[in-house]
């Protein structure tokens, strides 16, 4: 397949499996990093199970401009926490990339692009073409676009599944591919695993490989307040999530010092109803619990509905050390 070049340089940030590797923090925390280096980076997202029809905004740096079913929750969710950073939603990322091009009136390359924006409403001049960079969300199998750099995400606890392709397994696509990645960060683990280090360099021999941290950074009520993370050790809690891997969130607000004392898992991006609050209110009280506890990624998609006061929202980042960085940026 003949892949298309966006005039600026790009990173994806992607997985070989189905969920549950972190990309929505890996992909947050690669954008700040991107800043701190000088670089205006623009996020091009597929924007999974969004209504919304792109290529179209989901943020232009000052929050969403779109809801969280619109966008789909994680773009939400990075529109919220990355403030001055462009977020594009689209099914193309060739598509999107131009169309970001010609919303930020930079040159001749924005000439043509999708969408009809007129005008230059990030006020860029042309000379800022090369910071752009685009960090393509949920990248790795997005192969009609060319990219600089193929960083590919691994959990530690269920890196490859049964070792199977779609339905059968977790894989996207077989393990030999893992070969295009240029560099490989395996989450979710405390310290490195020297047995799948060697699994790993069965298909990929050249990219450098970390362990980053995956771990609760923050903690908030209902009304925003935040409180510091020790302020749930000891405390009786119940958890609720939507995500791929509810098992690591467990995990992590136990990390953090709470009583776990219950948990209900719903599927992968959920869209939750007023009856499943009160089923997991209701859940809550039956299991002894104080408090009930979700992620920032939930909380987007129920905030409109009618909430208790117990509610806490646990924030999750991806830390890695500067070599990681390097890697991409250098």
């Amino acid at each position: 397949m003949s892949r298309k070049k966006l005039p600026c340089k790009v990173v994806s940030i992607g997985n070989i499996t189905v969920g549950g590797t972190g990309k929505t923090p890996a992909t947050i925390a690669v954008a700040e990093e991107a800043v701190k280096r000088g670089f205006m980076p623009v996020i091009l997202t597929r924007g999974y199970k969004g209504t919304a029809k792109g290529p179209c905004f989901v943020s232009k740096g000052d929050g969403p401009l779109l809801s969280a079913s619109q966008a789909g929750d994680e773009p939400f969710l990075m529109a919220e926490k990355l403030p001055g950073i462009v977020i594009v939603k689209g099914p193309d990322r060739y598509v999107s990339g131009r169309f970001a091009l010609q919303a930020l009136g930079i040159g001749k390359e924005a000439e043509g692009a999708a969408g009809g924006i007129k005008g230059n409403p990030i006020g860029l001049e042309p000379a800022a073409l090369n910071r752009v960079l685009f960090i393509l969300d949920d990248g790795f199998q997005h192969w009609r676009l060319h990219r600089d750099r193929d960083v590919v995400l691994i959990d530690a606890g269920n890196p490859f599944g049964n070792g199977k392709l779609l339905p059968s397994g977790r894989l996207r696509e077989p393990l030999t591919e893992l070969k295009r990645a240029d560099v490989i960060a395996v989450t979710k683990s405390p310290r490195e695993d020297m047995g799948l280090i060697r699994e790993i360099r069965r298909y990929n021999t050249h990219a450098p490989i970390f362990f980053p941290d995956h771990r609760a950074v923050s903690v908030s009520l209902r009304s925003g307040e935040k409180k510091p993370l020790a302020w749930v050790h000891g405390m009786n809690v119940f958890c609720f999530c939507g995500l791929a891997d509810p098992g690591s969130f467990r995990n992590t607000v136990a990390g953090a010092g709470a009583r776990v004392t219950g948990m209900r898992a719903y599927p992968d991006h959920h869209p939750y109803t007023q009856q499943d609050i009160a089923v997991i209110m209701n859940d809550c009280r039956m299991s002894g619990a104080e408090w009930v506890v979700t992620t920032e990624k939930d909380m987007a998609k129920i905030r409109n509905l009618d909430l208790p006061e117990n509610i806490l929202i646990i924030g999750i980042a991806f830390t890695a050390d500067q070599p990681f960085y390097d890697s991409i940026f250098a």
